[in-house]
């Protein structure tokens, strides 16, 4: 290719909207254009770039077994109204009718799809198992697109889905896409973790997110020190100090003024956090059949400890969370600042199940598992400027659901080997699940098994967006310069630039025919063949990053060739134009050689 004939310009200043580094050089390198927020235009450079990634998808999903598909963007409704997500996902999900009022999807994700397609066409145990996976495009109406291709809203997808007999198969197809997506970031050039993860609107039994370590990520990691465990912080455990037994004391009235946070109510009765019961209050919107109910949920954790809406949300089956105002706390009869379970409705042992005093949304109180190991808190009264002393679970209340609602901290400890946690930000590069039969029992997939009696499909789910990745390797690979881009990634390999001479054309006859050489060879090249100045030519070769620069000019070929330089490196030789193929081919073996050597194993982290 040609710049003079390629289609888009470099930028010589970073647009104003960009907010990280990968989606400023993307822009002024001439790889993307903003259309809406959210929405790009891919240019030519980042096109090539993209099939670059989606070839090497291809092979590592060919490799275990694969067999590509394509599935449409826009789905009947019915599928989704049958599995439920049409009811439970908000407004991300993009719905419209068609001419016929027929409800409608864009295609967030491929679960449903499969699932009608498994239950037309799996019908025996002979049919299984099966992997099928398909590259297309998906439309998630984020309500904060941001940091350009890293979060938008319509976005090309790698998704595959295993299809199993059995629990043992589901587990091996899972394990082998654990390795395969190593294998692809590791020969993109990028390095991630697989940290534990929640399953959110997919449903499943487990769930591990692939996340590229960065401080612009927006994902909150919990890794252990020690190296024995790692989970995104929406799900991470760790091991909770266990309180000093002691003998149940009486509980006791207090006047706590101007008490109304845990800090202030330690301060001022000179106890631990960790003696303190902390009350949060939030409406949840749970869905119970095609219909979604608001609940009022009462929760209550260790004051030493911060709660987890996301273990809390999928504690309760909330599709929604949010924080109850000051009036609707005072609905159920609680007190903001000095509230705790006693006596509100349904929550003293022994005393009668009685409705919430607030219409339509029924009370329901969750503690964390710190509370019932943890004697003789305080915690709140129900009345104004007061705390109770020695409060103590189940003695004085009861509660619906008691479970992990605890948020992990840095230096809180592994619950693996107790070594401390470290936190790290990460942007999720690709995430696998394990579905189960979550979409089998709602379509009815089912197949024959070797007695004749009907098993639900067991199904995977794995899925890896490719614009995203692409904008992490452009995030990893750059300098004060431009992009650096790994060989297997770079839109071409080799940028040919010419500098015309003043008094003969040998050097725009040498660079034409060595254009036109190493394509013959097989090579990539991007050819600068314009009449713009030395400075303006080498600014933009390191603003698009290409593995190797080959530089054609009159002093060049006066020392015997054309002067290479690697991206990634500051040295640069003169190579004679009989020797160039062989010397470029060598570099970029070496290049290709040193992706490969980190495509290695990787202990499952199960």
């Amino acid at each position: 290719m040609k710049i003079s004939q390629l289609f888009g310009q470099t930028l010589r200043d970073a647009p104003a909207e960009a907010e990280v580094v990968s989606h400023s050089l993307l822009m002024r390198a001439g790889f993307i254009r903003p259309v809406g927020a959210g929405i790009f235009t891919y240019l030519h450079l980042a096109k090539r770039s993209m099939q670059k990634i989606e070839a090497i998808l291809r092979q590592e999903m060919d490799a275990i077994g694969g067999q590509e598909i394509s599935m449409p963007v826009v789905q009947p409704a019915d599928l989704w109204k049958e599995t439920g997500r049409w009811y439970q996902i908000g407004s991300e999900m993009g719905r419209f009718n068609d001419r016929n009022k027929h409800d409608m999807v864009l295609a967030m994700t491929h679960e449903e799809v499969v699932a009608d397609l498994v239950r037309r066409e799996v019908q025996s145990y002979k049919h299984l198992p099966r992997l099928i996976y398909h590259i297309q495009t998906k439309f998630r109406d984020e309500p904060r697109p941001r940091a350009g291709l890293i979060r938008v809203r319509e976005f090309t997808m790698k998704d595959s889905y295993s299809l199993d007999t059995d629990w043992d198969g589901l587990d091996k197809q899972y394990r082998a896409h654990y390795q395969a997506y190593f294998n692809i970031y590791h020969r993109c050039g990028l390095e991630v973790l697989a940290v534990k993860s929640d399953s959110g609107m997919m449903g499943g039994k487990l769930a591990h997110e692939y996340m590229y370590l960065t401080p612009i990520g927006e994902d909150t990691l919990i890794i252990c020190t020690a190296g024995d465990y790692s989970a995104n912080r929406q799900v991470a455990r760790f091991q909770k100090t266990p309180a000093a037994p002691e003998e149940l004391k009486p509980s006791e009235k207090v006047l706590t003024p101007n008490c109304k946070s845990i800090e202030d109510l330690a301060n001022f009765l000179n106890v631990p956090k960790s003696k303190t019961a902390k009350a949060v209050f939030f409406m949840a919107q749970i869905p119970e059949g095609e219909e979604l109910i608001e609940k009022f949920i009462f929760a209550v954790i260790r004051g030493d400890m911060e709660l987890n809406e996301t273990k809390l949300a999928n504690a309760v089956h909330a599709r929604d969370l949010r924080p109850a105002t000051e009036d609707e706390i005072k609905a159920v009869g609680a007190v903001p600042g000095f509230a705790s379970p006693i006596g509100l409705a349904g929550a003293v042992q022994g005393r009668p199940q009685t409705p919430s005093r607030y219409p339509g949304s029924p009370l329901q109180i969750v503690l964390d598992d710190s509370i019932p190991s943890s004697p003789n808190l305080v915690a709140g009264a129900n009345e104004d400027g007061y705390h109770l002393l020695n409060t103590n679970y189940p003695r004085d209340y009861t509660a619906d659901l008691v479970t992990d609602i605890a948020a992990a901290e840095e230096g809180f400890l592994c619950p693996e080997c107790g070594h401390p946690l470290r936190m790290e930000r990460g942007v999720e590069v690709g995430n696998i699940f394990k579905l189960g039969t979550r979409y089998s029992d709602s379509l009815g997939c089912t197949f024959l098994d070797r007695e004749g009696q009907p098993k639900p499909v067991i199904m995977g789910s794995y899925g890896i967006g490719v614009g995203r990745l692409l904008a992490c390797v452009a995030e990893q690979y750059h300098d004060d310069h431009g992009l650096v881009w790994p060989v297997t990634v770079a839109p071409y390999q080799v940028h040919l630039v010419l500098l015309r001479g003043k008094n003969t054309p040998q050097a725009e006859e040498t660079a034409d025919k060595l254009y036109t050489d190493l394509q013959a060879a097989g090579v990539e090249v991007l050819y600068d063949d314009r009449d713009d100045s030395p400075g303006v030519k080498f600014n933009d070769a390191d603003l698009i990053g290409l593995p190797v620069r080959l530089t054609v000019s009159e002093r060049a070929l006066a020392q015997g060739g054309v002067e290479m330089k690697l991206r990634s490196k500051s040295e640069k030789i003169i190579v004679p134009l009989a020797e160039m193929l062989a010397e470029l081919r060598a570099a970029l073996a070496a290049l290709e050689a040193d992706i490969s050597a980190r495509v290695t194993r990787v202990d499952y982290n199960g």
